[in-house]
C-alpha cells in the first residue's frame, strides 16, 4: 500500500484524534503525524504488542493486511528485530532488540524535544527511521542525523527513508554513545533507547540552550523515566526533571551484564545472615513504572533486583550488587508469615533498600516528576525538587 492510502485508512485517523484529545500529539506535530505515517517504515513482518494477552505476537502482512495495518495504527509498540538480528522464524525471539515505539511516547518526547524551525537535531537509535522521518517534515532532511548502532537496521532505516523521498537525512552506523561531532553542534539530541549513563559528550556536542530528551534509569529495574536536560548557558552541564515513566530497549552499551545467580549464592540462602521485617507483599511488589522502583533505582544504586514467580503462596525478591563485591540479599513474603531476610555481603543490600523506602517515605513518598538529573564533566547526580538536594546514595 502506498504512503497515500495509507495516510488515509480510518483506524489512523482514529489514532491522532486519541493522540490529540489526551494531550500528547501537540498542534505543531499534527502536520508531521498526517503526512508520515508509521505503516510506511514498518517491515512486512512485525511482532505487536497485544494487550489482551499481554505477549508480542507475530503479524505478516500478505497473510493479514487488515490486522497489520491496525497494529500499524494502533497505540501499542511493535517489535521489529528480536536477538540483535539472529533470530529467525515468525516466532518472537528471547530478547527484543529493536522496534518501533508507540505513538504515545514518540510524540510525547517530541513535545519535550520543542523544535524549532533551523534546529539541527541528533537522534541516537534510529530504528525503523519513522522518528527520523517525523524531525525531517518539521525540519527538513539536512537538519537531521541518526545514528544506529545494527548495521542491518540502519541499512533499513536509510532505505525506508529513500522510499519516503526523505534521502537527505544523515543515517550514520555507529555506537550512540560515542559523539557524533562532525555534524555538531546539535540545538536538539534524543534518545530512543533506555540509557544507565548519559554521555557528557552529548552535552559538549550541544549549543548552550541545547535540549537533551533521554529515556533514563538503573540496572535496578528495566523501566525508565524520560529526562529533559537544558544545557547551560556556559555549556558545560546539563540539568532538568524527569517527565515521565516509559520503557525502552536499552543502549546495547549499557545492557544489564547477565546476573549468574550461583556466583552470588553457590550455596543455600541460609547461608546469608537471617533477620525480618515488616514490609508486606503489596506495600513492596508494584507493577511497571512503579515511583517505588523507581526511587529505590536511585538510592540503592548498582543493583539489579529480580521478583520471582509466586508460588504457593510464597515469592522470593532478590537484590544483587553489581559493584564487584558479589553482595547479595533475598526478601521472602509468604502469605500470613513474617517476612524473612537474607542476605550476604559487605554491601548489606537488604539494609539499604530499607533505608531508601525511610527517606521516600520521609519526603511524601514523591513521584518521578518532582526529581531531576544534572549531567556534567563529573558524571550525573539525581537530586529532588532543586539541583542542590541530591538524593542519598544516587550518583
Amino acid at each position: 500500500m502506498n504512503p497515500d492510502a495509507q495516510r488515509a485508512r480510518p483506524s489512523r485517523t482514529g489514532l491522532g484524534r486519541a493522540l490529540m484529545a489526551c494531550g500528547v500529539l501537540a498542534s505543531d506535530w499534527a502536520p508531521a503525524f498526517a503526512a508520515v505515517p508509521r505503516a510506511a517504515f514498518l517491515p512486512d513482518l512485525i511482532w505487536p504488542f497485544d494487550v489482551e494477552t499481554g505477549q508480542s505476537v507475530a503479524v505478516f502482512r500478505a497473510e493479514e493486511p487488515e490486522r497489520w495495518h491496525q497494529y500499524a495504527d494502533a497505540d501499542v509498540p511493535i517489535v521489529t528485530q528480536w536477538d540483535d538480528g539472529a533470530h529467525t522464524g515468525r516466532e518472537p525471539g528471547c530478547v527484543a532488540t529493536s522496534s518501533a515505539s508507540m505513538p504515545s511516547v514518540v510524540f510525547s518526547m517530541l513535545r519535550d524535544l520543542d523544535v524549532r524551525p533551523g534546529h539541527r537535531v541528533l537522534e541516537i537509535g534510529t530504528g525503523t527511521g519513522w522518528n527520523a522521518a517525523l524531525l525531517a517534515h518539521r525540519l527538513g532532511a539536512a537538519n537531521v542525523v541518526t545514528v544506529e548502532v545494527d548495521a542491518a537496521v540502519a541499512a533499513t532505516a536509510r532505505s525506508n527513508l529513500a522510499r519516503f523521498e526523505m534521502p537527505g537525512v544523515r543515517v550514520v552506523h555507529g555506537d550512540g554513545f560515542n559523539d557524533c561531532p562532525d555534524a555538531a553542534p546539535y540545538d536538539r539530541t534524543i534518545a530512543t533507547c533506555g540509557l544507565r549513563s548519559i554521555p557528557y559528550a552529548w552535552v559538549e556536542q550541544s549549543v548552550p540552550g541545547g535540549v537533551v530528551v533521554v529515556p533514563w534509569g538503573t540496572h535496578f529495574g528495566n523501566g525508565d523515566a524520560v529526562a529533559r536536560l537544558v544545557v547551560a548557558d556556559d555549556g558545560k552541564s546539563a540539568s532538568g526533571r524527569f517527565t515521565g515513566p516509559v520503557e525502552f530497549m536499552k543502549l546495547r552499551a549499557q545492557r544489564l551484564p547477565v546476573v549468574d545467580h550461583s556466583s552470588y549464592v553457590p550455596g543455600s540462602v541460609a547461608d546469608g545472615d537471617e533477620s525480618s521485617t515488616t514490609r508486606t507483599e503489596n506495600r513492596f511488589v508494584g507493577g511497571p513504572f512503579s515511583p517505588r522502583d523507581f526511587v529505590l533505582g536511585l538510592c540503592v544504586r548498582d543493583c539489579a533486583r529480580t521478583v520471582a514467580a509466586k508460588e504457593e503462596g510464597a515469592r522470593a525478591v532478590w537484590f544483587y550488587g553489581l559493584s564487584g563485591c558479589r553482595s547479595w540479599a533475598c526478601v521472602q513474603f509468604r502469605d500470613g508469615a513474617t517476612t524473612r531476610v537474607w542476605q550476604s555481603g559487605p554491601r548489606r543490600l537488604w539494609d539499604e533498600v530499607e533505608a531508601a523506602l525511610r527517606w521516600w517515605d520521609g519526603q511524601g513518598r514523591p513521584r518521578p516528576g518532582r526529581f531531576g538529573l544534572t549531567v556534567d564533566a563529573a558524571g550525573e547526580r539525581v537530586w529532588l525538587g532543586v539541583p542542590d538536594n541530591p538524593v542519598p546514595g544516587g550518583p
